[in-house]
């Protein structure tokens, strides 16, 4: 089955989205008549647990197969979870639970999933009407602003800290560092030690901290992350655990999140709005979501290894080894990818983040070959956002990154804003798409974060 959409990407003709083939696929087999309900259910850490529900056709066949499988990828990477309740066709679910093994396809996935949850994964095979109930977290999480605060943001090369006083920013400052060529856990501890202690001496008292980092964060305790990729494993529990010991010193409340979701916190503070997806299209492709009732839900929303290309010969992720995943579409080695169609050489040993400069001085220059690759990812994230709209339920999609900014920027959203128009009407009519001006990306993530702990009230 091969899926066609209306706009093709200039330097990708081969692409298959996402969302025109799963809907293909339905619409064939609801036509067909044979069809039965399949229900996926992702549980997480706490019990907590998400539900999607689908139709398919009863049998192993080729297609279905695939869009099983890869519906299965995207809910893993979009909610994450240890344990995959399998609601439909035996048939269907003995293939899903090989594939999703330690011996299968995907042991990539599951050996992520167990370190982000701490349980070995496994696959349930069940009937639809025993899949467990959903459960989602009931707190809303961000958006508090009263007291003295403190936020601060962990990335790659930089971090950020803000003293926050009833939601104003009266002190923020920005340090370089290396985290992730740091063996020692101590390196990333009194780092982020040590600008705590610089924020609180502009304030009288610190009533909670909050925190964005890259990485999963499961209850405040780093699971994965390329921060801490150079510490060894028999002292990853101690780097894991800086968060919580961070809690322990100050004796404050303490919530820290996964750095996409705290982008979409931004997003949603400073527009007022809630229903957030937000994209960062940066070294890799960051995702965070705030649903419409303003929670954040603890869900992995690491979109850079969920597929939004159904060609069998797309280009693979490295790391994963998967093919037409998010990382290689919205990012830097989105551009990287694009450099040879585009008929663009650059030098072999420069890496992501310098050939992302040259392209971007080629596109202000009004190179044409520049244009065509932005063009593609433009047309790349139109299908993509129509794809996501599947799995999340928003209003609101905030992009970002340094793929976004300058002229290239520009064509990316026009091209997007043009498929979503043509292709998707009513979902263009239903989501707005925002990009935030340099201060909220800049500052706003540090000042989002510290809204994250509740203040419990003296008695």
């Amino acid at each position: 089955m091969i899926a066609k959409p209306k706009f093709m990407p200039p330097l990708d003709p081969g692409f298959q989205p996402a969302v025109l083939w799963e809907r293909q696929y339905l619409a064939e087999a609801k036509a067909a008549g044979d069809v039965v309900p399949l229900v996926i259910g992702l549980e997480r850490e706490n019990g907590l647990l998400s539900r999607f529900e689908t139709i398919v056709r009863p049998t192993a066949d080729a297609d279905t197969l695939r869009y099983v499988e890869r519906t299965v990828k995207f809910l893993l990477w979009a909610w994450g979870g240890w344990k995959l309740h399998f609601g439909g066709p035996k048939v269907i679910g003995q293939q899903i639970a090989k594939i999703y093994s330690l011996k299968g396809a995907r042991k990539f996935d599951c050996e992520m999933m167990a370190r982000a949850y701490g349980k070995k994964f496994q696959v349930v095979l069940t009937t639809p009407a025993k899949v467990p109930k959903t459960k989602e977290m009931q707190i809303a999480a961000g958006g508090h602003l009263k007291g003295c605060r403190i936020g601060f943001d962990l990335g790659a090369s930089d971090y950020k800290v803000s003293a926050v006083v009833d939601g104003e920013a009266i002190f923020t400052e920005e340090q370089p560092w290396d985290p992730k060529t740091q063996a020692d856990p101590g390196y990333h501890y009194h780092n982020i030690s040590a600008a705590l202690h610089r924020a609180a001496a502009h304030m009288p008292r610190v009533d909670a901290i909050g925190g964005s980092s890259a990485g999963i964060i499961v209850d405040n305790e780093i699971r994965v992350a390329s921060l801490l990729r150079a510490v060894p494993k028999k002292d990853f529990p101690k780097a894991a655990g800086v968060f919580k010991r961070v809690q322990k010193e100050w004796n404050v409340p303490v919530v820290v999140m996964n750095d996409g979701d705290v982008t979409a916190l931004a997003g949603a503070l400073s527009l007022g709005q809630k229903g957030m997806l937000g994209i960062a299209m940066g070294s890799s492709e960051a995702a965070g979501f705030m649903d419409s009732q303003g929670r954040i839900l603890g869900w992995l929303n690491e979109l850079a290894f969920a597929p939004v290309d159904y060609n069998p010969a797309a280009a693979a992720d490295e790391w994963s080894g998967d093919v037409g995943v998010g990382a290689l579409y919205f990012s830097q080695q989105a551009v990287n990818k694009l450099l040879p169609a585009a008929k663009i050489s650059l030098t072999e040993n420069m890496g992501l983040p310098e050939r992302l400069k040259q392209v971007q001085v080629l596109m202000a220059n009004g190179d044409v070959r520049a244009a065509r690759i932005y063009e593609t990812i433009g047309v790349y994230l139109g299908y993509a956002i129509a794809h996501y709209a599947t799995f999340y339920n928003y209003q609101h999609m905030l992009i970002l990154g340094r793929v976004t900014t300058g002229k290239g920027g520009d064509i990316v959203l026009a091209h997007a804003r043009e498929v979503l128009q043509s292709e998707f009407p009513e979902i263009a009519a239903k989501i707005q798409i925002h990009v935030p001006d340099e201060k909220s990306r800049r500052v706003g993530q540090a000042v989002a974060a510290a809204s994250l702990p509740a203040i419990k009230r003296k008695k």
